[in-house]
């Protein structure tokens, strides 16, 4: 089975388009079809909704981090098993970063490089003529990027779908969606992006009401005709990461979450066995794996609790006694001396590594990186280059004395200095990692 597949994309954040996709999907999904979610560049947020409204596992397809042997048997791996994939674009459908044609992490390399169509969701409130100028422009910034329809969102009434689909039309798009404004239907949102699909107590019930919605307001048949055969060239896992271990304690509840699917797909497939365990239940990691590993997530939410998990502490201290630990972001956070959160309370840490963070005094670091280890660590040998992206709010208070992890620079190759520590077994980094660097 080789999937069809499309691209949804929009000007900018904010425009409406994992509503669309998310309801998309649940809607595909509840006619039995076998649908996948997607998404471009490095969100580990919204797969997860992909994966709930479907049942089959979201992935990250990244231009800028995953090299295009990776990047092609991701593509392949997604559409492999599935009758459509629904890619959804982060942030705007051409924004990335400045690199070599073809890696800036946009969808749009996605959509030039596998000849997929874009679906154009357009929040047109506060206009309605001009949406087609946007349109336009669209249309004919990039010849190698094709919009094949439009979808208006945030429609006031029916005269402004009138003035605004009719515009539209008139340019030669089709418009075969048009959704009217229903604030009830927004996605709930924290700092770091939306609520997880996790947190939700009735997430399946939000779900089929965004499918309601899509059913309502969408043609979803004459979509479905517009998507294209998703056919990439060639590709290989040689630059994924490799599993650090046959047996890897993955740390996984509220405050830890923030694993991409593929990384833990592939070491699945690699013949790993991930035990996971929760911080929050005051759990330790199963003392017969060979590595432990604490994803970010949100832990500066659950400090209070995390630094009374007494349980918890004790194992992470006799694992890391004789066998690696590595954190990830939050779980960097909690590797360190003292977590400070938003009302400016300290809460002590595992203190495997002597750094400190503050959630109270906050500033927003975010962008792709680069990192040459310095020395051997779950992510890698001494002199891997790893590529991922930091995306956070904390700020480190104190820097204790332990040893650098990683040479870190930008997604384009600026020296941005030492990052992470390294202490005996014990690793951590504020940056996730995506792949392997090539």
């Amino acid at each position: 089975m080789t999937a069809r597949a499309i691209i949804i994309g929009a000007p900018r954040s904010g425009s409406g388009k994992t509503s669309v996709t998310i309801g998309l999907l649940r809607a595909l999904a509840r006619r039995g079809l076998k649908v996948r979610g997607a998404k471009s560049g490095p969100d580990y947020i919204d797969p997860g909704f992909h994966t709930a409204a479907t049942g089959l596992s979201g992935v990250n397809l990244d231009s800028w981090a995953m090299s295009p042997p990776l990047l092609n048997a991701l593509a392949a791996q997604a559409a492999h098993d599935a009758e459509y994939v629904i890619l959804e674009s982060a942030m705007g459908l051409f924004d990335g970063i400045p690199a070599p044609q073809g890696r800036s992490g946009s969808a749009a390399d996605l959509a030039r490089l596998y000849g997929l169509p874009v679906l154009l969701v357009l929040d047109v409130s506060g206009q309605s003529t001009t949406a087609a100028a946007v349109a336009k422009g669209f249309a004919t910034y990039d010849p190698d990027v094709r919009m094949a329809g439009v979808v208006l969102n945030r429609l006031g009434s029916e005269r402004h779908r009138r003035l605004s689909g009719d515009a539209i039309e008139a340019i030669g798009l089709p418009v075969v969606g048009a959704i009217l404004r229903d604030p009830t239907l927004n996605l709930p949102e924290r700092h770091l992006g939306l609520v997880q699909a996790g947190e939700y107590e009735n997430l399946m019930a939000h779900l089929d009401r965004l499918a309601d919605m899509v059913e309502k307001s969408l043609d979803i048949d004459a979509i479905l005709a517009l998507a294209t055969p998703l056919e990439p060239a060639a590709g290989d896992f040689g630059d994924a990461l490799q599993p650090p271990g046959q047996r890897i304690a993955l740390a996984e509840d509220a405050a830890f979450t923030f694993l991409y699917p593929h990384v833990a797909t592939h070491w699945g497939k690699a013949g790993a066995e991930i035990v996971p365990f929760s911080p929050l239940a005051d759990e330790g990691p199963s003392q017969d794996c060979e590595v432990c590993w604490l994803p970010g997530g949100y832990p500066e939410l659950h400090a209070g609790k995390l630094a009374a998990a007494t349980n918890f502490q004790a194992a992470m201290a006799r694992f890391a006694a004789t066998k690696p630990v590595h954190g990830e972001c939050g779980g960097f956070m909690v590797l360190g001396e003292v977590l400070e959160d938003a009302e400016g309370t300290s809460h002590r840490m595992l203190g495997l590594l002597g750094h400190s963070t503050s959630f109270a005094r906050r500033k927003m670091n975010l962008g792709y990186r680069e990192a040459r280890l310095r020395a051997d660590c779950p992510l890698g040998p001494q002199g891997t280059l790893i590529r991922g992206h930091e995306f956070h709010y904390a700020q480190m208070t104190a820097t204790g004395n332990d040893e650098p992890l990683a040479d870190l620079a930008d997604g384009q190759g600026n020296p941005l200095g030492a990052s992470g520590y390294r202490r005996g077994h014990v690793s951590g980094t504020f940056f996730h990692a995506i792949a392997r660097g090539a």
